[in-house]
């Protein structure tokens, strides 16, 4: 019985993992959108992508946006920290980082 706790909780910090990680997804995505069609995409992009992220209360976030001739690029880092009883610290935190990218139009 005890094994099949541990095996529990250890499916749980997983599936807490991969939720953080299509988060962080989701918030370079966001961000990308916003600073399409934005005047300034950095800003834009910081504040989209926070939006997403600030329910999950994930660690060092970092959000950087570039442009180029006709497209922006977003990038978002953020850490999970595994924090699930028994399991957490064998686990160790996760670092996560995903990119999106958009063609600019106009603002």
């Amino acid at each position: 019985l005890p094994v099949v706790f541990l095996l529990l909780l250890g499916v749980v910090q997983v599936a807490l993992v991969v939720r953080d990680q299509l988060l962080v997804q989701h918030a370079a995505r966001e961000g990308a959108r916003a600073a399409a069609v934005s005047a300034a995409p950095g800003t834009a992009a910081s504040a989209a992508a926070r939006r997403v992220l600030a329910p999950a209360r994930l660690g060092s976030e970092a959000v950087a946006a570039s442009t180029g001739a006709t497209t922006v690029r977003v990038t978002v880092r953020a850490v999970t920290h595994t924090d699930v009883p028994l399991v957490g610290a064998l686990i160790g935190d996760v670092a996560h980082e995903a990119t999106a990218e958009m063609v600019l139009e106009p603002p």
